[in-house]
């Protein structure tokens, strides 16, 4: 639709501009002489008489020729061809110079997701401890940028592959500033760069859920190689199976904007280093568990709505262009699941707790984000809802059931991201979720997420003990009673 008014009003104006020039009628051109001549070789970009600007100048006037009556029939393939390059150049502009700056304008919010993740870690943990979750935030954007450019991102869309893993190589400028649709049509309507800064900021994400996951007693050297690997190798490794064309996308996987493929990874990763690095002192103690109580709730508040803020980006830009439809749709479905998921559980963390609780119905908005995330694009609007409603009780379930069992999450990332994350990937295979004519098979993506959370389980158990045996992966009891910003900074985040 949008394509179709853009064309229409350009032929308008094209019209009403040619139309008030005084050489804009066709007996004052004669495409015959040696002026309007076009060559296949000034046409053929790889050939050195190829000149883009030259051939859209006699473009342009073969283009008025044809529109205000000319004889077509005097002009050669080559003039038609000229002419149709030039308006096709000046269709695709505004929609591709659109779509771009919207990509772009996603990863901005999708990049003020770290301030909120930055936010609701420190929020919800000791004060002693803030420096160092925040100094662990910087360096999670910082080294996933680099990461991300000089390996992962074509290691993640590797092109032709073996559908299961291929190295990457860094980005360059061949073909990735591009400013016409040759990058990925209207499909992928973006220049290259604008495609890996937006690729970029969902890489580091899943670093950041590991971070809230081993907060308050992790050693920061440890943290710091182990997020480098997962960002730089293994998160591009199980990206490629979905988005990159590997077998979970040639299964019929689906998932949109990452519920698996970003989340359930993050989430099924902290899960593997919180089992190897075991529970913050005195949280479990033979009497039951006892709580350790969140430093800052109205900072954890604000990281929570930064989350949704940057939600809007997470999903928008997911339709990788600016197609308006998809867009509103999209955005509407997230924040119908946002706010599900904070009822949902805000009403049964009530009745299960026998208090309203702020710092659950915070997890409960983030819950619902990712129970849509997979299928912003494919749930009915109340199918959002319903979606997101069941992740805010199921992250309840999910937290308390992991203080049970003695798995220490500080934040409740696990629960959020992990748990949340399989509900949001295989809900979109239920036929009463989805739109009319969505036939994503329930088996299959169930078959996604336990792949995608098996290998970001196994790889993060690894090498997190392994890291754990050389370097340990520890702050021992005396620093961790002092608080991690005394012990590993040297400065509390608050002075007296």
């Amino acid at each position: 639709m949008m394509k179709n008014t853009i064309k229409l009003t350009l032929l308008m104006c094209l019209t009403a501009l040619v139309s008030l020039s005084p050489a804009a009628h066709a007996e004052t051109i004669d495409p015959t002489t040696d002026e309007y001549h076009v060559t296949q070789e000034m046409l053929d970009p790889d050939h050195d008489e190829y000149d883009e600007g030259a051939v859209d100048l006699i473009g342009k006037s073969i283009y008025k020729f044809m529109q205000f009556g000319g004889d077509t029939a005097s002009l050669s393939a080559e003039q038609k061809a000229a002419a149709e390059g030039y308006y096709d150049r000046y269709e695709d502009a505004p929609f591709f110079g659109l779509s771009n700056v919207w990509i772009l304008l996603c990863a901005f919010l999708v990049f003020i997701m770290h301030l909120g993740f930055s936010c609701i870690e420190s929020g919800l943990c000791q004060r002693k401890n803030t420096v160092n979750i925040l100094f662990k935030n910087v360096f999670i954007i910082c080294s996933g940028l680099v990461l991300y450019a000089v390996y992962g991102f074509n290691a993640m869309y590797p092109g032709d592959f073996n559908s299961f893993f291929s190295f990457g190589s860094q980005i360059t400028n061949a073909d990735y500033g591009s400013t016409d649709l040759s990058y990925g049509g209207t499909g992928l309507c973006q220049t290259g760069f604008a495609d890996f800064i937006f690729q970029a900021m969902f890489a580091a994400t899943a670093a950041t859920i590991v971070s809230g996951a081993v907060a308050e007693r992790v050693k920061l050297p440890s943290f710091m190689i182990f997020a480098a690997l997962l960002v730089g190798f293994a998160y591009p490794i199980t990206g490629s199976w979905k988005w990159g064309g590997g077998f979970l996308d040639e299964m019929g996987f689906y998932d949109f904007a990452g519920s698996s493929v970003v989340h359930g990874f993050g989430g099924f990763a902290a899960l593997a280093c919180v089992l190897v690095l075991g529970p913050r002192k005195g949280k479990y103690t033979p009497d039951g568990v006892k709580p350790i109580l969140p430093s800052n709730m109205p900072l954890a508040t604000i990281g929570a709505f930064l989350l949704w803020f940057g939600w809007f980006g997470f999903n928008g830009g997911s339709v990788l262009s600016a197609d308006p439809s998809s867009i509103s749709y999209v955005i509407v479905t997230t924040s119908l699941g946002a706010a599900a998921g904070g009822l949902g559980c805000m009403f049964f963390s009530w009745i299960t707790l026998k208090k309203p609780d702020l710092s659950m119905s915070l997890n409960g908005i983030l819950a619902g984000l990712v129970g849509v995330t997979a299928g912003a694009d494919q749930l009915t609007l109340i199918g959002a809802v319903i979606a997101g409603g069941i992740a805010g009780v199921l992250v309840v379930i999910s937290v308390l059931f992991l203080d049970k069992i003695k798995v220490d999450d500080p934040v409740g990332a696990i629960s959020v991201h992990g748990t949340c994350g399989i509900w949001g990937t295989i809900c979109i295979g239920l036929p009463f979720l989805t739109k009319e004519g969505v036939e994503t098979s329930f088996f299959t993506q169930l078959i996604g997420t336990i792949s995608i959370g098996a290998f970001a389980f196994a790889f993060s158990f690894i090498v997190f003990s392994i890291i754990k045996v050389i370097l340990g992966v520890r702050v021992d009891e005396t620093e961790e009673a002092e608080g991690l910003d005394v012990a590993e900074h040297g400065a509390p985040a608050y002075n007296p």
